[in-house]
């Protein structure tokens, strides 16, 4: 890198920052360090910084008094130790499940890990399951790229893995006679992005398409090819059918080191045991950098990025039946740096029926920060509630946070190893990661193919896997039969989502067996209504000890230290 261009950039971080940060190549790319007393100064050192002319930004600028917390397991066996597999993917999240089920289609060892206790428990279920068109993207940006090739995919993703998918159409709503005057700035725009079918719909029409839609409004700009998931029961298919095709999953894993005889990985020591991998893949999320800086190849810095969400009550889901937000042309002129890189949230109508509303944006130290504020709450009410007047505080049954993983520059980072030869990356995988997945996992599988040569098809993969059959959605008819065959269908636990016992017992006779509620919880829906489990919750409890031969009190809530039960009173 010229010095030149060094001195510049420098000279900016002292102007705008602090003249304690040091600025220096590393490996291609702009290394900042030093402390500084605010995590914002730190976020905004790190978007100065990017330059078009450098690798990358690669900011260790350390916040004072601030120590990094990341939640392992305690279990420590040797279960996976003298493992050689073709290929280790560290992450299960939806890329890591993904490029599992891709490689699956070859006669490949594979094992994926995973620190937590299921599958996708970070960003990949945290977010609003948005099957995105990529308006906002920029057309030469991997963003784009991966965007628009995926969005098509989901018709047959669906059909294949049996998850929840509606095609339910994304719509920017104008809320001022102006804003329409931009209708032919955002067609050219999706010309360019190759986003297909849009239309302006006129305020007399546009109900057609939604009832809910703002009555005030002054039109839409509708992009039909935009649709829904549930992000979590998406990820679970992926993990399954991977499974299925025998992929080695093991959760509860978690990496401690990689070690490099030159430029090559020659193991990972997890808290399981030694692994030496021919290949490794990281899609570790909020914690892809580190993984990279383990393994000598880190080019880039992941930024974690918080959004809180809150989801309506069923009985109001009528407020919405697409996907719609704000335009953003009026934008506020107080918008933080982290929100210019959000659409700022909306109104989404979910497959299951009712209405998420969020999410906002907002930089944190934390790579784990999964908490709920108030503030954060009022704030996405209050702003949304201009869109839907009718929505009520009362009718929010639940709310949750996600952490994005986004780098300085804005983009993913899906790419083989530079300084290392044996890795590959899919880092920086926000938003529109869960739809950009699909897209990212050919390409990465076709590289890691390559990598290893001489890999033979699969001929035996089974792209199918059969969902866990949902009474509430079958004919009086049909469900009356399965009754017949089987008894515990006809014992509702969960009266809010109307779920079953033997749907819960379904759950837990899947290719990935977790026996808590909580993962119950995200493959069948008990919890997931009005009362949030306050009625089911015990019986959800009973089911899985009975069927799992284990004590009450041995049944977790989610993670190890989630205790629900801690023994008898009477």
């Amino acid at each position: 890198m010229k010095d030149k261009l060094i001195n510049k950039i420098r000279h900016l971080l002292h102007k705008k920052i602090s003249y304690t940060i040091q600025v220096e190549d590393k490996n291609g790319c702009l290394h900042l360090s030093g402390e500084l007393d605010n995590w914002e100064d730190i976020v905004r050192a790190g978007s100065l910084a990017v330059s078009k002319k450098h690798g990358g930004v690669i900011n260790d600028i350390k916040l004072k008094n601030y120590t990094s917390k990341t939640r392992v397991p305690s279990l420590r066996d040797n279960s996976l130790d003298g493992l050689t597999p073709d290929v280790m993917i560290i992450g299960a999240g939806v890329c890591g499940c993904a490029i599992a089920r891709e490689l699956s289609k070859y006669k490949i060892d594979i094992l994926l890990v995973d620190k937590e206790y299921d599958v996708g428990l970070h960003a990949s279920s945290r977010n609003d399951g948005d099957v995105h068109v990529g308006i906002d993207l920029k057309p030469n940006s991997l963003k784009h790229f991966y965007t628009s090739r995926s969005n098509p995919m989901f018709d047959r993703l669906s059909s294949e893995l049996g998850f929840p998918f509606e095609r339910t159409g994304h719509c920017i709503v104008f809320t001022k006679k102006w804003e329409r005057l931009m209708v032919p700035i955002l067609k050219l725009r999706a010309m360019q992005l190759k986003i297909k079918d849009t239309k302006f719909v006129a305020p007399k029409d546009y109900h057609k398409i939604d009832p809910g839609l703002p009555k005030d409004s002054e039109g839409i700009f509708y992009m039909p090819s935009g649709g829904e998931i549930c992000p979590y029961k998406f990820v679970i298919a992926l993990a399954e059918n991977a499974v299925q095709n025998g992929v080695n999953l093991s959760l509860n894993t978690y990496v401690e080191s990689i070690e490099l005889d030159g430029k090559e990985i020659v193991s990972v020591t997890t808290n399981r045991g030694v692994v030496r991998p021919r290949l490794v893949i990281n899609c570790a999320g909020t914690f892809a950098d580190i993984i990279a800086d383990m393994a000598g190849d880190r080019t880039f810095t992941i930024h974690p990025r918080k959004g809180t969400a809150f989801i309506l009550d069923k009985k109001v889901g009528r407020i919405a039946a697409t996907s719609y937000n704000k335009s953003p042309f009026a934008k506020d002129k107080n918008q933080s740096d982290s929100k210019k890189h959000t659409k700022g949230g909306g109104l989404i109508h979910t497959v299951d029926g009712n209405v998420l509303v969020g999410p906002n944006a907002c930089e944190t130290p934390e790579r784990e920060d999964f908490t709920t504020e108030q503030a954060s709450i009022d704030e996405i009410f209050n702003k949304q509630q201009e869109m839907a007047p009718c929505m009520k505080k009362s009718d929010i049954i639940t709310y949750f946070s996600g952490v994005r993983a986004p780098t300085y520059e804005e983009d993913f980072v899906v790419r083989k190893g530079i300084y290392t030869t044996n890795i590959i990356h899919a880092a920086g995988i926000q938003s529109p990661g869960l739809t950009a997945a699909p897209a990212i996992a050919v390409d990465i599988a076709e590289w890691a193919v390559e990598m290893l040569g001489g890999v033979k098809e699969n001929f035996e993969f089974n792209p199918i896997r059969q969902p866990i059959i949902e009474l509430k959605s079958l004919s009086p008819e049909d469900r009356d039969n399965y009754i017949k065959l089987n008894s515990d269908y006809g014992v509702i636990v969960c009266r809010c989502e109307e779920i079953s016992k033997g749907e819960i017992i379904d759950a837990l006779n899947t290719p990935i067996v977790v026996p808590c509620v909580d993962a119950v919880k995200r493959r069948v829906r008990p919890g997931m209504g009005r009362c949030q489990g306050a009625f089911c919750s015990p019986t959800v409890v009973q089911i899985i000890s009975e069927h799992c031969n284990i004590k009450p009190s041995e049944v977790m809530k989610g993670g190890e230290d989630s205790t629900i039960l801690y023994g008898k009173t009477k």
